[in-house]
């Protein structure tokens, strides 16, 4: 089970990218004392039941980001190992390649000992075979890892979500046992006066 920790706590425990454990009520007394306090209790629960959901729809957005970029990393990869099969006596090859994703020109392609890759932020840099080779491999292996903990925060921030559902509905109907339990109260106090005044 996870570890518990009352909210806002400095020390409190995290996966391996930061979030936080949300708290795992088990008994509602040790974190509502008495009904003035069921309000704001619950209020910050769902304060962070709404933090959780804004990290999982970011998580899922940069996943769906890497799933679009992983398969991309791989192209390149294979086309620079290519590259890199072919000797300078070879005969040059024609190729498509995409301009656009609708468009694509010709090209011969003679042998090489460099190649032309895409930085990002319109940043393109010339690199001799082996080392783009060694980048995107290390890009590949990057993008992987970001996915594999992408995924694994999302099913964490999904569990952080049910625990805090779970603990609002504890904090919620104990609220409404207590507010039974003064209503039966009041209600045998007022049996009792009825009892003990003589009709007069």
């Amino acid at each position: 089970m996870a570890p518990t920790a009352k909210s806002g706590s400095k020390d409190a425990p995290t996966n391996p990218r930061g979030i936080p454990y949300a708290p795992f009520v088990d008994r509602v007394e040790d974190y509502v004392t008495d009904r003035c306090e069921v309000e704001s209790t619950i209020n910050s629960f769902k304060e962070m039941i709404s933090k959780y959901q804004f990290m999982e729809v970011n998580t899922q957005r940069r996943a769906a980001g890497l799933k679009d970029k992983i398969p991309d990393i791989q192209k390149t990869l294979e086309t620079v190992r290519f590259l890199k099969t072919r000797k300078p006596d070879f005969e040059p090859i024609e190729t498509t390649f995409e301009l656009n994703d609708t468009l694509y020109a010709k090209a011969m392609v003679p042998p090489t000992e460099e190649v032309y890759l895409w930085l990002g932020a319109n940043v393109m840099l010339a690199y001799p075979i082996p080392e783009a080779e060694e980048l995107l491999k290390s890009k590949l292996s990057t993008a992987k890892q970001s996915l594999a903990n992408c995924e694994e925060d999302m099913e964490f921030l999904r569990e952080q979500i049910t625990t805090l559902e779970v603990a609002f509905a504890r904090v919620y109907n104990w609220d409404v046992a207590q507010r039974r339990k003064e209503r039966a109260e009041a209600g045998d106090s007022i049996e009792n006066k009825k009892k003990a005044t003589p009709n007069g």
